[in-house]
């Protein structure tokens, strides 16, 4: 449940800490006192919409910080777990704006994103708003109704089916593209198949332009290149006085004293060594001047071999090795083009399975989305009939089946359903959305409210205004549902209603005020005396000092007082 709600500098909010406990808390106030400001924190801290309008003016941020006391197996304290987030029994929600646009979130102290904050508050309060009706009046949102009303059985068939839906889809949109692929592929294919001749008729090499444009420079210095070879070869062992013969006496006089000492021998080795070295220098010089090659018709065979290698390397890439590359992936896909029915046939049999799959479990979401109508029916009337709608039929309607061809799988499975109503005797059943009133879809909602409650679902629960189009004797009734469902779970209502509010086990009154040019709104829970006032004065005694009104709500106070403790005994 909450603990406590601290707000800074949110619209007409200065700063407020409010403390809670267990049962119906009430707020209550004049118009306009700022009671939806309280509601709209709430909603924020919870991961509602940032509206940078709701900073108070003059200031530059503000903030809100909700307390949660939760159970040691509340679900809430599994799904933080995954999210690696530690908790002690209390979860603290904290959110602040900017109006340089910055929107911070902490959970147990962690920054989160606002997905995170949301999820986490939909684990700990639910939120109605006095909007919330009007969405009992769109078809489209009977069927989320009917399946919120549902087991954890049902619920984990809703996420079956919904799986189901995902994998069957996700394979469908590679299939279908597979099939487009499969029937444009003969002009691909030929495209690819003349390329790849192409590139195989080049038979390119990496780096062997490069090597041909160095044998072509070579050759137009031929002349030069020749004359330097004959020349290198002719001082080192051709010449009258080479080097190779100079060496000679050199090598032999060392070699004459080098086991007289370690430095004639370290010479003599040295010299040894350099004279072998300039003989494979030669014996490298005359090889290279032997396959000198420059003739008219090599020079020509290297520029058409350039001519076909730059024609290629325009079309398939800047390099050898971006060619090669290329005709390696356009191999790939021609073998996968080649390959490609088979694969179709492949994917049309995943395919087929996929949706077998869900449509098995599409039509068991059916039978049990029809014995759940039935409750759900029934659960529904019996609530409308403690609402004082006692006298209206209420129906879940599903749609006929296309008589066509089945619908495109859905992650709510085939049905669409819809809420029809009778109010009154004699009257045909109708949808919801053609004729509820504003009173009805109030107590509707509440009757969903109420079943809701009695399942494991959240522990607090806010209404704001639930009874809007609801007076006179229906007041009484809803003010006695609400105590009921604040028997199960912590309530936080905002209303006109003098019935709800003397029903309320905390009555918190709204004000606003005006100190200096300021106007601040704050909250205040009332004592016993003070809620005989603020109940007068909401049931029309002006400033609820009428004697008249004070004893009325007085009484009020008192027979719902005695209602509980009569309910609580029973």
């Amino acid at each position: 449940m909450l603990r406590s709600l601290s707000i800074r500098n949110v619209a007409l909010v200065e700063e407020l800490t409010l403390t809670f406990d267990a049962g119906l808390h009430v707020m209550t106030g004049e118009t306009g006192a700022g009671k939806s400001i309280v509601v709209d924190a709430v909603s924020l801290v919870l991961g509602g919409r940032a509206d940078r309008e709701l900073i108070r003016t003059g200031t530059d941020r503000a903030a809100v910080e909700a307390v949660f006391e939760v159970a040691d197996d509340d679900p809430v304290l599994a799904f933080l777990a995954e999210k690696e987030i530690a908790c002690d029994g209390l979860v603290t929600l904290y959110r602040e704006l900017t109006r340089a646009g910055r929107n911070l979130c902490r959970v147990c102290g962690v920054v989160v994103p606002v997905t995170v904050l949301r999820e986490t508050g939909a684990l700990l309060m639910d939120i109605h708003g006095q909007h919330e009706a009007q969405f009992l009046m769109d078809d489209r949102f009977h069927l989320k109704y009917l399946d919120d009303s549902g087991d954890e059985k049902h619920q984990e068939l809703l996420a079956q089916t919904d799986a189901a839906c995902h994998a069957f889809l996700q394979c469908h949109r590679r299939y279908a593209k597979l099939v487009r692929e499969n029937n444009e592929k003969t002009y691909r294919m030929e495209s690819l198949k003349r390329s790849l001749a192409e590139l195989d008729k080049a038979q390119l090499k990496a780096g062997e332009e490069a090597a041909l444009i160095r044998e072509r420079d070579q050759g137009r210095h031929a002349e030069k290149i020749d004359r330097a070879l004959t020349e290198a070869r002719m001082q080192l062992a051709e010449g009258e006085a080479n080097a190779l013969d100079l060496l000679r006496p050199a090598r032999s006089a060392l070699q004459g004293i080098s086991a007289l000492g370690e430095d004639f021998e370290r010479l003599s080795a040295r010299l040894e060594s350099a004279y072998y070295e300039l003989e494979e220098i030669n014996y490298e010089l005359a090889s290279l001047q032997e396959k000198q090659d420059f003739s008219p018709s090599r020079a020509e065979q290297i520029e058409s071999r350039l001519d076909v290698i730059r024609r290629t390397l325009r079309k398939y890439g800047a390099t050898e090795e971006e060619a090669l590359a290329e005709q390696e992936r356009m191999q790939e896909e021609y073998d996968r083009y080649e390959s490609m029915d088979a694969e179709v046939a492949r994917l049309a049999a995943e395919d087929r399975g996929l949706l077998s799959a869900y449509r098995a479990l599409a039509r068991q979401l059916t039978e049990a989305r029809r014995a759940l109508a039935k409750r759900f029916e029934e659960r529904l009337t019996a609530q409308l009939k403690e609402l004082g709608m006692e006298k209206t039929v209420f129906e879940v309607v599903f749609a006929p089946p296309p008589e066509s061809r089945p619908p495109m799988p859905q992650p709510t499975g085939d049905d669409s359903v819809a809420f029809y109503i009778s109010p009154n005797p004699g009257e045909p059943l109708k949808p919801l959305s053609k004729i509820a009133s504003g009173g009805e879809l109030s107590r509707l909602m509440l009757a969903l409210k109420s079943i809701e409650a009695e399942r494991n679902g959240v522990g607090s629960m806010v209404f704001d205004e639930i009874d809007t189009g609801i007076s006179g004797r229906m007041a009484q009734v809803v003010a006695e549902k609400m105590a009921l469902i604040a028997a199960r779970r912590q309530v936080i209502c905002v209303t006109h209603l003098p019935q709800i509010a003397a029903m309320a086990d905390h009555q918190l009154l709204v004000e606003k005020r005006v100190t200096g040019e300021r106007t601040n709104t704050t909250v205040r829970t009332l004592t016993r005396e003070e809620r005989v006032g603020e109940v007068a004065r909401m049931l029309g005694g002006a400033d609820g000092s009428g004697e008249s009104a004070r004893s009325h709500a007085a009484h009020m106070l008192r027979m719902a007082k005695e209602g509980k403790v009569r309910r609580g005994g029973e």
